[in-house]
């Protein structure tokens, strides 16, 4: 890259942008496959290492809940640091928080201690912030005709990291404890955690030069003062809400991840609470109903992107809140019968993620260019504290109402969100910058 200054403005030179935008998008999925490893070998643990160490199911549960919070509430001084330095140092801080994360679990199961779990699973959420953000990395260089199909591929990476990671904490399990024979049962996933999460976290802070957001910045001409400015979430609130498009991608992407965890974490109870299942039927159920959902969530994720691209934003923000009120709808209708549930299950996955798809680009391409991290943050810590209050208050709607209620109480969460976008169908989004 040649930069030439003049006139007070930067004029790059000899730029390939689609060259150095391929080398992104290929680090990106890279370390999504890596990061996403360590998140679900973390994960299908996680619940069962905590009650152990706090001898509490209840207790269990919220420690999962507890990462999820953390998740979302480290998007704040990821995307600050972001708006100043640009993606590369904010994803190596949320990952270095995830392998503080996983190292202090480790120590909570050698010490037996529930306040280092507890404060483990939340700096453990550095993980998932790092995967959340490196969707956004995607679109910084992208071409406006291909930032849904190319932010989807790097969603779509993540498949393979959710796929394969809960089947390799026992191996990883017996690996560690073969190497340390005092490695405490269960702690040996989260040493793999740690690894995935530094490995990722390295590989970007080497790699992933120049920076695509920095450059962006540099194409677009934007003055580097600006960008370390107003960085605060009350600010990208306020900016998110004056624009239609920001907004609508906002709810879109929160909504759809409110009721995708709210339903999805219940259905594994309401199989359970199905006439004559045993043990082992239950969990094998539970397993192809989730496989499907996941399948759902991330397989088609590239034909969503490009259904985002060629039809537009909005018309697939209604197609999401269309699928997730079908998914409602057939799922509280199923009457604990498994290949209805399964079919729920499969159209709730789809429909997060065309709402998450088209709801992330939207918002990335509403904003201005120097405020995108910021907002993008924001979008992050709505959808997380959505989907951690979803799944907090499910258990207790389940147990007051039945599983039904929930799914009507989802669908009903959902439809303020399909007015918002058929109310501006027809009308372009402004797009402020494209870059």
């Amino acid at each position: 890259m040649i930069a030439e200054r003049g006139g007070g403005c930067a004029r790059i030179a000899h730029v390939d942008v689609p060259r150095i935008q391929r080398r992104t998008l290929t680090l990106l999925m890279i370390t999504q496959v890596i990061g996403g490893v360590g998140v679900a070998i973390g994960i299908a643990v996680g619940a069962l290492l905590t009650k152990q160490i706090t001898g509490s199911p209840g207790l269990s549960g919220l420690a999962q809940s507890s990462a999820v919070v953390g998740g979302a509430l480290l998007a704040i001084p990821v995307t600050r640091l972001m708006t100043r330095s640009g993606r590369r140092p904010g994803l190596m801080l949320a990952y270095a928080v995830g392998v503080a994360g996983a190292l202090l679990i480790v120590a909570a199961a050698a010490t037996g201690s529930s306040l280092l779990a507890f404060a483990g699973m939340f700096c453990f959420g550095g993980g998932t912030a790092a995967n959340l953000q490196a969707r956004y990395a995607a679109v910084d260089l992208a071409e406006p005709a291909r930032r849904g199909w190319q932010l989807s591929i790097v969603v779509w990476a993540t498949t393979v990291g959710s796929v394969a990671g809960p089947n390799l904490a026992a191996p990883a399990d017996r690996l560690v404890r073969s190497y340390w024979s005092g490695m405490p049962d269960m702690a040996g996933p989260f040493v793999f955690s740690a690894l995935a999460f530094g490995i990722a976290g390295l590989v970007l802070w080497l790699l992933l030069r120049p920076d695509p957001l920095l450059l962006s910045r540099e194409l677009a001409g934007a003055p580097a003062a600006a960008t370390g400015k107003k960085a605060g979430m009350r600010v990208a609130f306020r900016l998110v809400m004056g624009i239609p498009g920001a907004r609508l991608g906002l709810a879109s992407a929160a909504i759809g991840h409110l009721v995708m965890v709210g339903v999805m974490s219940m259905t594994p109870i309401y199989i359970e609470q199905g006439p004559g299942h045993s043990h082992a039927d239950v969990l094998n159920i539970v397993g192809i109903v989730l496989s499907i959902h996941i399948a759902g969530m991330y397989a088609l994720s590239p034909i969503v992107g490009w259904a985002t691209d060629k039809l537009g934003r909005r018309p697939v923000v209604i197609t999401g809140i269309g699928l997730l009120l079908a998914a409602c709808a057939v799922s509280g209708t199923a009457d604990h019968g498994t290949p209805q549930l399964a079919v729920g299950l499969g159209l709730l996955g789809l429909g997060w993620s065309c709402t998450m798809i088209s709801g992330s680009t939207l918002l990335a391409e509403s904003v201005p260019l120097e405020q995108r991290p910021v907002a993008q943050g924001l979008s992050d810590l709505t959808m997380g504290l959505a989907g951690a209050g979803a799944g907090a208050l499910a258990g207790l709607v389940v147990q007051i109402a039945g599983y039904p209620i929930l799914t009507l109480l989802a669908a009903v969460c959902a439809i303020p969100v399909l007015g918002l976008a058929l109310r501006g169908a027809g009308r372009p989004d402004p797009v402020p910058s494209e870059r």
